[in-house]
């Protein structure tokens, strides 16, 4: 780097990528991120949501972020999604594609991606 422009540049295009972020948006994608969700594939998890909420152009309404443990580790990967006015969906044994359907059925179509959802059966 050798200029303030260039630091602009840089800048200019890393935010695009980044929509991990605390916020008040409307709807809240909270990804966990303990030792047992990481272990269960956790990580790919939340780069896909991050990158899919990016690419459907769903960050003033999405954000993404991580918490610890949320208690059922043989659930994991877990995904809660919450929603103003609305109960929250908890999503189990996610992965980088159901991420991204989620994304686009749940957070862009309003419709809950039943399958994936914890039920008492699980």
């Amino acid at each position: 780097m050798k200029s303030l422009a260039e630091l602009q540049a840089i800048k200019d295009r890393m935010k695009d990528k980044i929509v991990l972020r605390e916020g008040t948006s409307d709807i809240r994608v909270v990804v966990g991120m303990a030792t047992c969700g990481i272990a269960a594939g956790a990580r790919p998890v939340l780069n896909a949501f991050v990158e899919e909420v990016n690419a459907q152009g769903l960050c003033e309404k999405v954000s993404v972020s991580q918490t610890g443990c949320i208690g059922y580790c043989r659930l994991e990967p877990i995904v809660e999604i919450h929603e103003a006015g609305k109960e929250k969906v908890t999503y189990i044994h996610m992965n980088a594609e159901k991420a991204k359907e989620v994304v686009e059925k749940h957070l862009k179509g309003g419709k809950v991606v039943a399958e994936y959802t914890v039920t008492d059966a699980n």
